[in-house]
């Protein structure tokens, strides 16, 4: 190799390789203190845009997790809600076998019907206002033209999105069944014309105790209601009760009746204790995702802290032995000068 001043070739590798060593230096430092060997898309274009897409499957996988434990919080309340309706259905059903009994004058009967249109009353109330988040859990109504834009959901019934996607796949459907009208218009105008053993009808018995078995939300037709409950015919003219003189009007007719309010509300909390088991093997799922998936972006994206502190060490090593050779490199075409 030709001895030259301008041009200093030994310089120029020990320049290189100091280089070199600094980037892999600097690279090693970053890695360990960010613990991500993946810090920008020039590290790894493929793996770069892989981890990106996971780390956003894995907020998703958060967010559904989230939407699957409020939807069970919604389930539970709604049950909760249903044992207190089966509660107060259970205690009129009570009263009615007390007056069907035929032992208790009329004092006594206005007693329990007193009593049983204040569980009515009661029902409906809780109909009325149970709801979770601005949805009301008891209030819609499948009626023709019925507005439903104040209870929170469509036919359709409440989805529980616990998946990543739009597909069906990803929802948890809980059926509008569940959450039609409870009141007491919901639960008995659909058996209106159901009959009883003596071939009375529901709407019969109420229109025979004085009332319309159309609008059990009216106080006047919740009377009639109860009176019919206690073997009694409400006048509202007079607001007051007499006893039934039809041997087929009275408390025991009722009876079958209230069962059947009572079978569609277990109905509906076996339906919902299903949906809760549904949404609690996605939930369960979903961990699992979330845990392999984070493993494997771990395995991606994490450093491996023991290798790259001797990679660190490496480039370090390699940094000083460049700088010093560079350092005698650059005093190399001083030796001209002996020539000279």
């Amino acid at each position: 190799m030709p001895l030259t001043i301008n041009t200093n070739i030994s310089s120029l590798i020990a320049q290189r390789n100091l280089d070199s060593a600094t980037k892999a230096l600097n690279a090693s430092l970053e890695r360990m203190s960010t613990g991500y060997t993946i810090n920008h898309a020039s590290d790894n274009a493929a793996g770069y845009s892989i981890a990106k897409q996971w780390v956003t499957h894995l907020s998703s996988l958060d967010v559904t997790s989230k939407n699957a434990a409020t939807g069970a919080d919604m389930l539970t309340t709604a049950e909760d809600s249903y044992s207190l309706l089966t509660g107060h259905l259970q205690r009129v059903r009570d009263l009615t076998e007390q007056a069907a009994n035929g032992t208790y004058g009329s004092a006594s009967l206005k007693a329990i019907q007193a009593e049983v249109v204040a569980r009515l009353q009661e029902i409906n109330r809780i109909s009325a206002n149970i709801e979770f988040n601005g949805i009301k859990l008891m209030s819609y109504s499948k009626k023709t033209g019925a507005d439903n834009s104040e209870v929170g959901m469509t036919a359709d019934g409440v989805n529980i999105q616990v998946g990543l996607y739009a597909e069906k796949n990803s929802r948890i459907n809980l059926s509008i069944d569940l959450f039609s009208d409870a009141s007491m218009s919901g639960l008995f105008a659909g058996m209106s014309s159901v009959a009883s053993e003596s071939g009375k009808t529901l709407a019969q018995l109420i229109t025979g105790a004085g009332g319309d078995i159309s609008n059990l939300l009216n106080n006047a037709n919740l009377q009639a209601f109860a009176a019919a409950c206690s073997g009694l015919k409400y006048r509202s003219a007079t607001n007051d009760f007499v006893l039934q003189t039809d041997a087929t009007m009275g408390a025991k007719e009722m009876l079958s009746f209230l069962d059947g309010a009572i079978n569609d509300i277990s109905g509906r909390v076996t339906q919902l204790g299903a949906a809760q088991n549904r949404i609690s093997s996605a939930l369960s799922a979903l961990d699992v995702q979330s845990q392999n998936l984070t493993s494997s972006l771990s395995t991606l994206r994490d450093t491996d802290v023991a290798k790259e502190s001797s990679t660190y060490i490496q480039s370090q090593i390699l940094q000083q032995a460049s700088a010093t050779l560079l350092s005698t490199a650059n005093q190399l075409p001083s030796t001209a000068l002996n020539l000279i």
